[in-house]
């Protein structure tokens, strides 16, 4: 499964690419828009219900659809509007309140869902919603989708479209009970983020949870290149281990301030503080 993730300070720009998602025929089953404004929520459902609708020919079904939406409790934020077709699917929400209509969430007609500390998503959703920016998140098994919505995610959300043609490179050592990946190259869709996230899980399996990532060498992190990032850091947190980012690239660290990703890692400045900075409580690596 890709994950790509767009971040927005704008509802205009959030709204453009929804509709080139769609113009692109990203599934909308795999799109899922968050935003802490009502307001936005409403006008976004209602301009992109017509919208879907009058580029498939008037399917209403595809229409009401895309206008559904989920209102969300996120401990620390309050209420967070989850829009999308299959938006309780994609955040592993279940319950009476998932899945209701806009109206009736808004109306308090149904119980109202909560993510839980525990929810991987949650506290992406705290750190990045609590400036104001709303985001899309596209997840899907297909490549060749991924691949178009990251382009548009690239263009319109993070605003990274000079890409390296250098591959992702990774080199792995040991330092002081923590492993140490050096990455070098680009972090992007079917290439960078697959190879990372499998070396991840084969340390996972060898019980090495703690995790320092050395992006000094990375020049280039597209949408899904973000949401591997994130998908590491939650899969880890899970299973009792740590994550944390060292030594970033000035563009890469620019791109993650204004995605406000930046409050969502740990990120040091040096090698030394961030071995220091690792909870040896979380249990030594096998």
């Amino acid at each position: 499964m890709e994950t790509a993730i767009g971040a927005f300070d704008s509802r205009d720009r959030a709204e453009e690419a929804l509709k080139v998602l769609i113009e692109r025929h990203i599934p909308q089953e795999s799109i899922v828009f968050l935003t802490r404004s009502e307001n936005e929520a409403v006008t976004v459902a209602k301009e992109l219900g017509a919208f879907a609708g009058a580029f498939v020919g008037g399917a209403t079904g595809l229409s009401a659809g895309v206008a559904a939406a989920t209102l969300l409790m996120v401990p620390g934020l309050g209420q967070v509007f989850a829009l999308g077709i299959c938006a309780t699917a994609l955040l592993g929400l279940a319950g009476a309140g998932a899945g209701s209509a806009m109206a009736k969430a808004i109306a308090k007609d149904a119980s109202t869902p909560e993510l839980t500390p525990d929810n991987e998503d949650a506290a992406l959703f705290r750190k990045v919603l609590k400036e104001g920016r709303s985001l899309i998140l596209v997840r899907t098994e297909w490549h060749e989708v991924a691949s178009v919505a990251c382009s548009i995610l690239d263009r319109l959300g993070i605003g990274m479209q000079e890409r390296t043609n250098v591959k992702m490179q990774v080199a792995t050592r040991q330092a002081d009970g923590i492993t140490v990946l050096d990455l070098s190259g680009r972090i992007s869709v079917g290439e960078g983020n697959v190879m990372l996230r499998e070396i991840v899980r084969d340390l996972v399996e060898k019980g090495r949870k703690r995790i320092l990532l050395n992006l000094f060498e990375v020049d280039f992190v597209d949408s899904a290149g973000l949401g591997e990032l994130v998908r590491i850091h939650t899969t880890l947190r899970k299973v009792g281990g740590q994550m944390k980012l060292v030594s970033l690239s000035k563009k890469v660290q620019d791109m993650l301030q204004m995605t406000n990703l930046s409050a969502v890692f740990d990120i040091q400045k040096n090698e030394a503080s961030a071995i220091r900075s690792f909870d040896q409580a979380a249990g030594a690596d096998a």
